[in-house]
């Protein structure tokens, strides 16, 4: 278990700024605000009846507050709510629904520095998913890159259209699947200290800002327009066009629910009337329901994407959902249908 206080020294965090909820994986919780001596780097607890008490609240899908964490960099410290991470580690959840004070680092390093502009460009987005670059000042070119998006939407087909908006479009429809193209062109190869969203800013910078000459191989020379918008629409062509079925699949998971008990019918009837979740059932055990979820995706996201969209933004939002956990399966096999006939 870490200490807050020597992580806060460390980086010199603290700046304070509200994240609000999120849903945070068990395994970036490296530490407790206060009480870190009483637990090991697993927060397995001595038996206590308050333990037994939550672990069993949460196998009969009791309604539990958020637990309260302060973020620094990547890492997550507990303010309020040990007992109940303890109990969710030894149930074998994968995260926990927290309320998050992220303390911004200010010691002068390169990290640091990069950390803040990623903060800062968090902020001002309001995207829900993390662009992770590694130079500094390139977040500077993804929000100069927002705002022309911006005044794009509001002289045509989005005239109200903020910043937010703006670059929640962005991501979609320009920033996801220019780096689908990337990595369909094999270029991370060539950069293996980089991320993709390095070479997309690096890319985009370039050929959209610049101008400068293509050099990049032909399939990607060839799948990008030389301004930003008509990259956008092409896009939105080649869906609409059907255009590399390659990449059009259906996707099964399996999605095992904690949720209220009093609500649990309700809650089904609920999930089963998503068109994606294709069977639902009440289980005995640790879980209270299994539900199969058939999705598919196209250019512009990968599996887990997909996935992770749909459980965060309506199987977890139904009332009474507590936690969740999704299984992916590797190979399967599946016997016909048995003849009606």
């Amino acid at each position: 278990m870490r200490c807050l206080d020597a992580a806060q020294l460390d980086d010199e965090a603290f700046d304070p700024r509200d994240r609000g909820l999120r849903t945070v994986p068990l395994a970036r919780i490296v530490g407790s605000v206060g009480r870190y001596q009483d637990f090991d780097a697993r927060f397995r607890l001595r038996p206590s009846e308050r333990l037994m008490r939550i672990k069993q609240a949460m196998r009969q899908g009791a309604v539990l507050p958020p637990v309260r964490l302060y973020q620094v960099r990547d890492e997550y410290y507990v303010l309020d709510g040990n007992h109940r991470i303890a109990a969710a580690r030894e149930l074998g959840h994968d995260d926990i629904l927290a309320h998050i004070v992220e303390l911004v680092p200010s010691k002068d390093t390169l990290d640091n520095v990069i950390f803040r502009e990623r903060a800062d460009f968090a902020d001002q987005t309001g995207l829900s998913a993390e662009i992770r670059l590694t130079e500094v000042g390139q977040y500077a070119h993804l929000l100069a890159q927002i705002r022309r998006h911006q005044q794009y939407l509001a002289a045509g087909e989005k005239p109200d259209a903020d910043f937010k908006t703006a670059a929640e479009d962005w991501y979609r429809t320009i920033y996801r699947p220019l780096c689908r193209i990337i990595q369909q062109a094999g270029l991370m190869a060539g950069f293996p200290d980089r991320r993709i969203s390095d070479l997309y800013a690096y890319i985009s910078h370039y050929l959209w800002e610049e101008g400068r000459p293509r050099q990049y191989g032909p399939h990607i020379d060839q799948s990008i327009p030389k301004d930003m918008e008509a990259f956008r629409t092409m896009i939105a062509e080649r869906r609409n066009a059907d255009q590399y079925p390659e990449m059009k699949r259906t996707i099964t998971a399996f999605v095992l629910l904690n949720v209220q008990g009093k609500h649990e019918f309700k809650i089904m009837e609920k999930l089963f009337d998503l068109d994606e979740v294709v069977e639902i059932h009440s289980v005995h055990g640790d879980i209270d329901l299994l539900a199969k979820i058939v999705l598919s995706r196209d250019l512009l996201a990968s599996d887990a994407e997909v996935i992770s969209q749909f459980v965060t933004e309506k199987v977890r939002l139904v009332p009474g959902v507590n936690s969740t956990k999704t299984l992916i399966p590797g190979s399967s096999k599946v016997k016909p249908a048995p003849d009606e006939n």
